[in-house]
């Protein structure tokens, strides 16, 4: 078993321009500050990490990751940078170009700058799990589902299909209580862990065997649209949650 001290971290925090839903999203300022700010900083303050890497495709996103204190040592090439590029493509890249100058590691965190309450115990807790975990790929956070699965359906030539088609022939999921429901949970855009030998070999972040990270209260709290971000400044007026002092 690996010892978090012994363990060679680097944080990677994805931020590429041209969000739409929210302009200029990961730069805009949420209590003062630009959002990824939130994320850098806890990165920073949970000394876990040897580097602290931002992926961008923005110059201006890398001044403002610059400004609060991460690198950008190189910025995300646009084929790997559109709306529906896979987080494989650029996590296998910067991991494989800081290999090639000299500079690898055991293991890394993948930190969204969108998810501005999850704290410096947030981060270190997920650490302590998955190097306490034995025969694991990764660490990824999830959360009760909100919406249960067993009662979504899909629509083939206007007729409705149960999404999960489990459960008792008599007594069919999409028809049965909540309560008596197997418990699911939804990954959340808190944190994910690796190793870094995962996306070089398998091409993967998640590998084959991952554990769960079950986020408490608003860890896993993801910013992605117009009513999330009013949701967010509402919690933050509220006091039922609170940003860091940078």
């Amino acid at each position: 078993m690996m010892k978090i001290s012994s363990c060679s971290k680097v944080c990677l925090i994805p931020a590429r321009g041209g969000s739409k839903r929210v302009p200029e999203k990961n730069i805009r300022e949420l209590g003062g500050h630009p959002l990824i700010a939130y994320t850098i900083d806890a990165a920073k303050r949970s000394c876990l990490f040897k580097d602290i890497i931002v992926s961008t495709d923005s110059e201006a996103i890398a001044d403002t990751a610059r400004k609060y204190g991460a690198e950008v040592p190189f910025m995300r090439p646009k084929e790997f940078s559109g709306e529906m590029s896979a987080d494989i493509e650029w996590v296998k890249y910067t991991l494989e170009k800081l290999s090639g100058a000299g500079r690898d590691y055991d293991a890394f965190a993948l930190l969204r700058p969108t998810s501005p309450f999850r704290t410096v115990e947030t981060i270190k807790r997920a650490w302590g799990m998955f190097l306490d975990a034995d025969s694991v790929d990764s660490l990824r956070a999830v959360e009760k589902c909100g919406q249960h699965p067993c009662k979504m359906w899909v629509i083939r030539q206007n007729r409705m299909l149960p999404l999960i088609p489990f459960g008792p022939e008599n007594q069919p999921w999409h028809s049965s209580p909540y309560q008596s429901l197997p418990e699911v949970y939804i990954q959340n855009a808190s944190l994910e862990i690796a190793w870094s030998r995962v996306p070089i070999e398998a091409s993967s972040i998640a590998g084959a065997s991952v554990i769960p990270f079950i986020t408490e209260e608003y860890e896993g709290f993801d910013i992605n649209t117009m009513e999330d971000w009013v949701l967010a400044e509402q919690l933050i007026e509220r006091g039922q949650v609170s940003l860091p002092v940078i």
